[in-house]
């Protein structure tokens, strides 16, 4: 026998036999344990209303045994081996690269939100712009301030500008919020450090500064063409400011006020104290009567009282320049990075510029600006940033969370052999990857409502297909742009965005339907065409 022969590798047998396949072999059989487990995915989260964490972790689960995965495979043994935890790998997968940054951008976005940072830009850009112009002021705000906070807290922290600004011009509220939500809603879902684009780029292993770029280079026409219909809607569609909010919103004024008031009364007390006490030691020095001693004691407390400051560093308002110094900076440096290794030959300095430019190492550095500029230099103390810090990562854990298992569900959906069936059934149907990338991710947006749910659930299924194409880094940025955009499609009442938008603004229902979920149809559909513009160039 020849040698080649005999070295023939014998053909292999299917590694996963087990399951549903036992009934429905090859391709038929994985394409049906996939699209059982996306419906059961979705049952669980809308009919069930379980957590969409505990719901991907037991969607993954389930798949993995109905495609065949043995237990060993799935959750590795309790003795040491070789064998690799299909779980454990997929949340750590993921988690390694995302949650430091998720980590680091949100004590970021704290810091500038606690310190008045989002209430100096909107007021700098208000009077910048004039009244006429306040709605693109609006806009601006949330474009520029949503890049380091949560969707969420944007809206919070900024709502009350946007109820004084209604007010004063006696307009329709959506004149005001629907640009600021547009802002807000482009940053959080094209740009990082937010969950969503995150997590999409960790799967991807695309580098963020391609992600930044094409972020912005599809979400700035995007968010042009929501700001157009927020326009148009905001003139058609009156919306009085709501009075319950308005009032609130001047309790918390006239409370900050009082307590700035309260401060500035005891530093005023504090210091005629110690200048009483100086004039009296002076006293007793040039003895009882009045003499040189007595009168300077006496003469230095008006000046004393003069000198006091009306206000702490702390209630100064935030310089413009120190907010986009703090937002630009991990920004500019991660570009850098990015293009230096398309730029520089290996050398020295494209090292040092990689090392500041890597995203662990940028946000370190904005955050550490943030909690000197922000913080120490107006007078804070080390308790108040650790306060700060701490309480803002509370919220971050369910979105670590869902990353991971969506990270858990992409791992089984590709050791089980779906994702293979999957691409070659898509590859199949003709359609380009990016426009089935935006399909997928819109389906699932509309079904459960979750855009980071969406991102990494298509993410799991997209990424297979893309795998030995050999596509460019932003080609496959330009592909998570596209899943990015769908995942705020048509937001409706099954998002909780939707009840924050509508309760925050006193919008009702259906008119946050012609409003919002529009403006996000919008913002979704013009941010997906540009990406697939581009993607034919690119």
């Amino acid at each position: 026998m020849s040698p080649l022969l005999a070295a023939a590798p014998a053909p292999e047998t299917p590694p996963h036999t087990g399951g549903l396949l036992l009934l429905l072999d090859g391709t038929a059989g994985l394409l049906t344990v996939a699209a059982l487990g996306i419906v059961l995915l979705l049952v669980l989260i809308i009919k069930v209303r379980l957590q969409p964490f505990v719901a991907l972790l037991a969607v993954s689960i389930a798949v993995g045994l109905s495609a065949g995965l043995s237990v060993t495979e799935l959750f590795g043994t309790v003795q040491r081996s070789t064998s690799v935890s299909m779980i454990e790998s997929g949340m750590g997968g993921i988690l390694g690269h995302v949650a430091i940054i998720i980590g680091l951008g949100t004590m970021l976005g704290a810091i500038l939100e606690v310190s008045g940072g989002a209430e100096a830009l909107s007021t700098r850009l208000l009077n910048l712009f004039g009244e006429k112009r306040a709605p693109l002021a609006m806009g601006l705000t949330g474009l520029i301030f949503g890049v380091p906070v949560f969707f969420d807290v944007g809206i919070f922290v900024l709502a009350p500008i946007v109820y004084a600004a209604a007010k004063r011009s006696g307009k329709s509220i959506l004149l005001y919020c629907m640009p600021l939500l547009a802002g807000l809603s482009m940053t959080h879902a094209f740009l990082p450090p937010h969950p969503g684009p995150v997590a999409a780029a960790g799967l991807f292993k695309v580098d963020l500064g391609w992600v930044i770029l094409m972020g912005v280079v599809v979400g700035i026409p995007a968010v042009l063409a929501a700001w157009a219909y927020a326009a148009w809607i905001g003139k058609r569609l009156f919306v009085p400011v709501p009075q319950d909010m308005l009032e609130a919103a001047d309790e918390a004024k006239a409370a900050v006020a009082e307590e700035r008031a309260a401060r500035r009364a005891a530093a005023r007390s504090t210091t005629a104290t110690a200048t009483a006490t100086g004039a009296g030691a002076g006293a007793g020095v040039g003895g009882k009567g009045p003499g040189p001693g007595s009168g300077s004691g006496a003469d230095s407390a008006p000046v004393a009282l003069a000198d006091a400051p009306d206000e702490d560093p702390a209630e100064q308002p935030v310089p413009l320049g120190t907010v986009f110094l703090i937002i630009g900076t991990p920004l500019l440096l991660i570009l850098a990075a990015t293009f230096s290794s398309i730029a520089l030959d290996p050398s020295t300095l494209r090292s040092v510029i990689e090392f500041f430019g890597h995203p662990f190492v940028a946000l370190t550095i904005a955050l550490l600006m943030a909690y000197y500029l922000l913080g120490t230099r107006r007078g804070w103390s080390r308790k108040s940033l650790e306060t700060v810090s701490t309480s803002s990562l509370k919220p971050v854990g369910n979105i670590l969370l869902v990353v991971g298992a969506g990270g858990v569900f992409g791992a089984v959906l590709k050791g089980s052999g779906i994702a293979d069936a999957l691409a070659d059934t898509f590859n199949d149907v003709g359609l380009p990857v990016i426009v089935l990338a935006w399909l997928i991710s819109v389906v699932l947006r509309v079904a459960q409502g979750s855009a980071t749910v969406a991102i990494v659930t298509t993410a799991g299924i997209v990424v297979p297909l893309v795998e030995g194409q050999d596509l460019s880094q932003a080609h496959l940025a330009l592909i998570i742009m596209a899943i990015s955009a769908g995942s705020i499609f048509a937001s409706h009442v099954n998002d909780g965005g939707f009840w924050i938008v509508a309760k925050y603004f006193g919008i009702s229902e259906r008119d946050t339907l012609k409003s919002w979920t529009v403006l996000e149809t919008v913002l979704s559909v013009a941010g997906f065409a540009m990406a697939a513009a581009l993607s034919v160039f690119i």
